[in-house]
């Protein structure tokens, strides 16, 4: 019987040089994985792979050397152990997000409920080509989000209350933009040299400074064959509505315009940046 190896790549197992034998790819959502996880993984490693796992640059884990005829018992005992299978190929690819603002203090969004949510809304959908989404809570982008298909990073929308002020000056020596000044009584806010970083609302020993996290979004990163940084081009986008009606009309407009085999990169550049902005604003109303 003829094996159907473009269906098992879909479902996650990848042919190693080894004639029979697979990598297969287990679905990490924001890099978490609860003990009882791991030992399910760790048991199957030793079980029907050779007692060892690698753990990808997408914050992924593979159990290579699987066997062929082991394929249905292992995502048997995976699915009983609460571990699913992930995905290869053409389609969205598993959320990466660093542990954001439930761990992290520098954190401005909680990261890992967002990827949840983008994982439900997107992982596994069919488009041209591979599509990857990246969480990472603050300025400080240690899940680098510029480097995916679309990156999110989070931010502040900040305010400046007067009356509890104490005019310390530690905000503005805390301020790396360069966006805030003493001027008699106010601390005054540059807008147009503030990043959303944050770190003002962090460091106020009196919560003078207010914060509402909001998103910050990249469109058409690569970092494979081809190395692009992605681009701002938007605005931040204030809640959490506002941020997946981005990301929606971004994997439509991938699934509408991209050449079979195309990364969303390539298919912007192609169609041009100047359409896939102007189809961005008119979704989001940023002119409203």
């Amino acid at each position: 019987m003829a094996v159907d190896y473009a269906s098992l790549k879909k479902g996650g197992f990848m042919r190693q040089k080894q004639k029979d034998n697979f990598s297969m790819r287990l679905k990490v959502v924001g890099g978490n994985l609860t003990a009882e996880q791991i030992i399910t993984i760790a048991n199957i490693a030793k079980k029907y792979g050779c007692g060892h796992v690698h753990l990808t640059s997408r914050q992924g884990v593979e159990i290579p050397f699987i066997k062929l005829e082991d394929i249905e018992a292992v995502k048997a005992e995976l699915a009983a152990g609460g571990v699913s299978v992930g995905v290869c190929g053409p389609r969205v690819r598993t959320v990466t997000a660093c542990q954001g603002s439930a761990v992290c203090p520098s954190g401005c969004i909680e990261t890992y409920a967002l990827a949840l949510e983008i994982s439900e809304r997107y992982f596994g959908r069919e488009l041209p080509h591979k599509f990857k989404f990246g969480v990472t809570g603050c300025r400080n982008n240690c899940l680098k989000a510029e480097e995916n298909d679309l990156g999110i990073k989070g931010g502040y929308l900040i305010e400046w209350e007067k009356k509890d002020c104490i005019l310390c000056g530690v905000c503005v020596k805390a301020c790396r933009e360069n966006a805030l000044s003493a001027i008699g009584d106010e601390i005054v806010l540059d807008r147009d040299r503030c990043n959303y970083c944050g770190r003002c609302v962090k460091s106020c020993p009196t919560d003078a400074w207010h914060g509402e996290p909001a998103y910050i979004l990249s469109f058409g990163g690569l970092f494979g064959n081809k190395i692009e940084k992605g681009v701002e081009v938007i605005p931040i986008a204030s809640d959490r509505e506002i941020m997946f009606r981005a990301a929606d009309a971004a994997v439509d407009f991938f699934a509408r315009h991209a050449e079979r085999g195309e990364r969303f990169r390539t298919s912007i550049e192609r169609v041009g940046w100047d359409t896939f902005k102007a189809a961005m604003e008119e979704v989001m109303n940023v002119h409203a």
